[in-house]
């Protein structure tokens, strides 16, 4: 593999800006320094006028995920090229074995449809039951696999669901392994109930779905994980948090004294319930749990954002299209596949609404998006860093260009963009991974299952 070196950029870190060139050999970053002389043939970038970050991580992902009937739109292989484009270099899926099946059973089928990635992949474990052989095949992943994040649904009642006690038993479990547990948030018997309620009163549009989670439950079932956690010693992750009321579980059990790790995602720091009042069912490309919040959720977001209490900005990445998989719930919103794409858009964005508009600094972006969520996950500093002996996983950002998002000319397999018309400063010019060129001036050069598997123990 032939050298590259990225020259005159602006470098970012988590801590530090200064200029100077990067050299990358072998997959890794073999030297730092002003006017590096370099091997002859080596692939230069210019990079002067513009950032250099460590590739991004985004440690919320969903890729080919079957779903309420369908199966999520954008697979490991064009997933992750459009994760490439917008300088995400690596990800942390889930594996999610239905209700009794064996987690085992479960990672073979996600392993093998992630062969096909073009940056590099790990895997959250999800428990979706409990019991003797669930404890046994965690501690076979964990060792196994280097899986050392265990994910719980507090939703999904009856089927991916778990209640109280089966999460104690995956807490317990995790912390016996040195493991962590995330926690997806709501209150699964009491959004059922709503459900029920509102369909039951002929409410079956989009914006139903949202009125079926609001905040509150949400709120209820993030202070119970916290609560949980505690109970066993546990630090605990909060995935895609939404609302003030979880906001203020958190800093409860923070001022206590007790570890909680907080994601969020764009859509809940850009958007709002309006979205789901669009005509002609176009709400349905917002159905996602938990859902948009009304106005005033937002700016307590980006307050916690701003000040460390939430340290990951990840995507919820899961794609479905409009025309024929969202539509399933044309006339019952309990049937629209959940989830939306984002993992293109989400350096650009907070870029964009974060440090242009002053709310974060280019350093606190490159902690939330590459740096933090490496360290929480086990890859740092492989992975989040740029210093020698790091993997060479690198994008450049020219903060003068400007564009406008549009489902049109985005790389995300999706017919819908949920950041439709949304102007961006700046852009993505160059994307290294792993020591090779994979997105440079708009064009995208990634292989088929050049990603490699991230063992995280």
């Amino acid at each position: 593999m032939s050298g590259i070196v990225i020259r005159n950029g602006q470098v970012v870190t988590a801590l530090d800006q200064y200029v100077a060139d990067i050299y990358c050999e072998g997959g890794k970053i073999v030297a730092i320094g002003e006017n590096l002389e370099v091997p002859a043939g080596t692939e230069v970038v210019d990079a002067s006028g513009q950032y250099v970050l460590p590739g991004g991580i985004d440690a919320h992902t969903h890729m080919e995920l079957p779903f309420m009937g369908t199966v999520s739109s954008d697979d490991f292989f064009t997933g992750t090229a459009a994760g490439v484009a917008g300088g995400t270099t690596s990800i942390i899926d889930f594996i999610i074995p239905s209700r009794n099946q064996s987690l085992v059973e479960a990672r073979d089928f996600w392993m093998n449809n992630a062969k096909k990635a073009c940056a590099d992949y790990g895997f959250h474990m999800a428990v979706t039951w409990y019991g003797e052989q669930v404890e046994q095949e965690m501690r076979r992943v964990y060792r196994e696999d280097g899986i050392s994040s265990f994910k719980v649904f507090m939703a999904y009642t009856g089927a991916i669901g778990v209640d109280d006690d089966e999460m104690i038993g995956v807490i317990d479990t995790a912390a016996s392994l040195g493991a962590l547990v995330t926690a997806h948030c709501e209150h699964g018997l009491a959004v059922q109930a709503l459900q029920r309620k509102l369909v039951a009163q002929g409410k079956t549009s989009p914006r139903h779905h949202a009125e079926s989670r609001p905040s509150w439950v949400e709120g209820e079932a993030t202070n119970r994980a916290i609560m949980l956690a505690r109970c066993s010693g546990q630090p605990i992750y909060i995935v895609h948090l939404t609302c003030k009321e979880s906001l203020d579980a958190v800093v409860r059990a923070r001022q206590e004294g007790q570890l909680v790790y907080v994601e969020t995602c764009p859509q809940y720091l850009l958007l709002d319930d309006s979205v789901y009042d669009k005509p002609d069912f176009e709400g349905a490309a917002y159905v996602m749990s938990p859902p948009i919040r009304p106005k005033g959720h937002q700016e307590a977001l980006w307050h916690a954002l701003s000040c460390g209490l939430i340290h990951h900005v990840a995507t919820d990445h899961c794609p479905f299209r409009q025309h024929d998989q969202k539509v399933m719930g044309l006339h019952d919103f309990t049937k629209i596949p959940n989830g939306a794409a984002g993992i293109e858009n989400r350096i650009a964005l907070m870029y964009t609404y974060g440090v242009a508009t002053g709310r974060l600094t280019l350093n606190q972006l490159v902690d939330v998006c590459c740096t933090q969520p490496a360290k929480i996950f086990g890859l740092y500093p492989r992975k989040g860093a740029i210093r020698v002996g790091a993997d060479a996983d690198l994008f450049t950002y020219d903060p003068a260009a400007s564009s406008t998002i549009s489902a049109r000319t985005h790389h995300q397999r999706v017919d819908r963009n949920i950041f439709e018309g949304f102007e961006i400063r700046g852009a993505v010019t160059n994307t290294v991974v792993a020591g090779r060129l994979a997105f440079t001036k708009g064009e995208l050069r990634v292989e088929r299952g050049s990603g490699r598997y991230l063992h995280r123990v």
